[in-house]
């Protein structure tokens, strides 16, 4: 069997580093054919542009293994070949079952593609079959372990507050992202989204732009909509003005009417979510704590506090319920408070 470098993956927001560490280079028919494929399905088929990158990365990984193991063009691909390469994604890179369930579909809808543009005269994924995804528990805070994180974002302890004295203090932006993405649900990609005329205030509601470009209205709460007004208040006109001044040497781009913006003034990237959570996790003394443990935590303790499943889906933005239900684990203690609460004979 092939070998692979060992990489790692994770089954809800993959991390910034997934897919950034090149096994070899993949050859030029393949790199034609997968910029054709993303030109595609970023123009003809409407897809995000997170949507478009991941689907890259898996054919990418694919293409690499197809060049080492003698394939250069995809004509040359047997089902033996590609079932070789999936068998290695959790084997030899460490991938869950539902990341290669995700990297089989990225590579059935390709060659699909290509089919259909007759550049290849067979489907050699037909045979392949989806390994079984087993339904893992997403890891979850308590509400204290919550509130020590978010916490943990203060002018007090921040190494910004040198910085915040002549300039905006980018504590404030972090605690507001903190308390938006639990209090809200975000993912790290819907932070950096989130644009100035998608904050409602006169709701306590933010406009929130999730996977295939789908919107969704959410609830704030008064925390995070107070850390969010102070940040508009009192940080982001200060970036704004780092922009503007950056942008006449032409060091920076525009905000794009971005809410959050970096200390130069420009949108926050996704990757730098992932650092600022980590790094106020690791100062309030969480291991293992990512961007979507926010999100896990967020649905989790709307369940255990009783609120409706449907609800959850809606506020999450998952087009299908079965997705929600996982986070149907509340603790047994709830669970045995609502019999008793509820059941007749309890």
């Amino acid at each position: 069997m092939h070998s692979a470098a060992g990489e790692t993956g994770s089954e809800s927001d993959t991390t910034p580093a997934e897919g950034s560490a090149s096994r070899s280079a993949s050859s030029p028919a393949w790199e034609a054919q997968r910029k054709a494929f993303a030109g595609y399905i970023r123009i003809e088929c409407g897809m995000a542009p997170t949507t478009v990158e991941a689907y890259g990365r898996d054919l990418r990984m694919m293409a690499e293994d197809m060049t080492a193991w003698g394939a250069d063009t995809p004509k040359a691909v047997t089902p033996r070949l590609l079932a070789d390469h999936v068998a290695s994604l959790g084997r030899d890179r460490g991938l869950s079952g539902s990341t290669v369930a995700r990297h089989l579909a990225t590579i059935r809808v390709f060659f699909r593609w290509l089919l259909g543009r007759r550049e290849i005269d067979i489907d050699p994924t037909e045979i392949l079959q989806t390994p079984t995804r087993w339904k893992k528990i997403p890891g979850v805070l308590t509400p204290g372990q919550m509130r020590r994180l978010v916490e943990s974002a203060c002018k007090a302890d921040a190494p910004e507050r040198d910085a915040a004295a002549s300039g905006p203090g980018l504590w404030v932006r972090d605690r507001a992202i903190l308390e938006l993405m639990y209090a809200s649900g975000l993912r790290a990609s819907e932070v950096g989204a989130v644009g100035v005329t998608d904050v409602l205030e006169t709701l306590g509601a933010l406009r929130v732009t999730g996977k295939g470009s789908k919107q969704r209205l959410v609830p704030m709460g008064e925390h995070a909509q107070a850390w969010l007004g102070r940040y508009l208040d009192e940080c982001r006109p200060g970036l704004e003005r780092r922009a503007r001044e950056a942008m006449r040497t032409g060091g920076a781009s525009p905000d794009a009417g971005r809410v959050f913006l970096t200390k130069n003034g420009k949108p926050i990237e996704r990757v730098r979510v992932w650092q600022l959570v980590k790094k106020y996790a690791a100062r309030a003394g969480l291991a293992g704590v990512h961007p979507h443990t926010l999100r896990h935590s967020f649905a989790t303790h709307l369940l255990a506090g009783g609120a409706d499943l449907r609800v959850v889906q809606e506020l999450l933005g998952h087009s299908d319920i079965t997705t929600t239900q996982i986070y149907t684990h509340v603790d047994r203690s709830q669970l045995k408070r609502t019999h008793e609460r509820f059941h007749p004979r309890a």
